[in-house]
């Protein structure tokens, strides 16, 4: 069972989405301040936290700050403030996700399920063969045939984010928010070029690939 911890000066919010998380066989834990949060964590670490940014004793992008400090696990923002600058500054500070009031529950527990899933192990194995590459994750290198292969950052976390699921779609969407956040995640476009670099780089024939799989509409497979 996981543990949540929800950050939210709200009482019917913080009421509801505990009654609706215990009926998702969640465990929860409420703080209806930033210093209640702080003093939660201190207790004992939560599997992730939901956070409003508008606190009455401290602003949430602090608080977010002051959570990295000792924590690792994943943070959704669950906010009003609906700005560009807000965002980034969330996600800057160490937000895994971020959410805009109102919002539809189901769409949280989607978002909820998707970090948690990611912070579950989820890592891609130091080394994998992917045709005639040799990709080493940890020290971030590519050796083909013909030598060192150079990839971007970019195409580095796209890469990482499948290879640590064999064999399972990642839905396009989950790897827009992981590597250019929320407001990207219907820009499939993106998606589709780097995509298409990395099977240039990568896959013997860029134009029947066999690794870096496309399930057309919904997302990605990394097939061993």
């Amino acid at each position: 069972m996981s543990h949540i911890l929800v950050v939210d000066d709200e009482p019917a919010l913080l009421r509801t989405l505990k009654i609706n998380l215990h009926a998702r066989r969640y465990s929860v834990l409420t703080a209806a301040t930033g210093q209640q949060a702080l003093d939660a964590v201190g207790r004992g670490s939560p599997d992730a936290v939901v956070l409003d940014l508008g606190l009455p004793d401290f602003d949430g992008v602090d608080i977010i700050r002051g959570l990295r400090a000792s924590l690792s696990v994943p943070i959704i923002v669950l906010s009003g403030r609906s700005g560009v600058d807000d965002r980034i500054s969330a996600l800057d500070a160490g937000a895994d996700d971020y959410l805009t009031k109102p919002f539809v529950v189901d769409e949280l527990f989607a978002r909820l399920r998707a970090v948690l899933r990611r912070s579950a192990g989820l890592a891609p194995p130091l080394s994998v063969v992917l045709g005639d590459h040799v990709i080493d994750t940890a020290a971030n290198t590519v050796t083909g045939p013909d030598g060192p292969v150079r990839l971007t950052p970019t195409e580095w976390h796209i890469l990482k984010l499948l290879l640590a699921a064999p064999g399972r779609l990642v839905p396009g969407k989950e790897i827009l928010r992981e590597v250019w956040g929320p407001e990207a995640e219907d820009r499939g476009n993106y998606l589709r070029v780097y995509l298409g670099g990395l099977r240039r780089k990568l896959e013997p024939d860029p134009t029947r690939p066999r690794h870096l799989i496309t399930e057309p509409g919904i997302g990605y497979r990394y097939q061993p």
